[in-house]
């Protein structure tokens, strides 16, 4: 039983970390997508400072992945 539990534990914190990634976004508002990397190719022609966020928080803003890192 101690198993398992530990097992669920390790799962539990395995997954929320997961979604503690930082990404990348064009600017401080205003983006739609979001990026893994800063350097890159969808962040080429951004005019504003690039800026990092949490993966959560990115999702939470309702951003998508970039088509050039899916």
């Amino acid at each position: 039983m101690k198993k398992i539990l530990v097992m669920g534990l390790l799962l539990g914190l395995t997954s929320s970390t997961v979604a503690e990634k930082d990404v990348y976004l064009c600017g401080p508002r205003g983006s739609s997508k979001y990026h893994f990397s800063d350097t890159c190719r969808g962040l080429n022609s951004c005019k504003h400072e690039v800026t990092k966020k949490k993966l959560s928080e990115a999702k939470e803003l309702g951003l998508t992945l970039c088509g050039w890192e899916d």
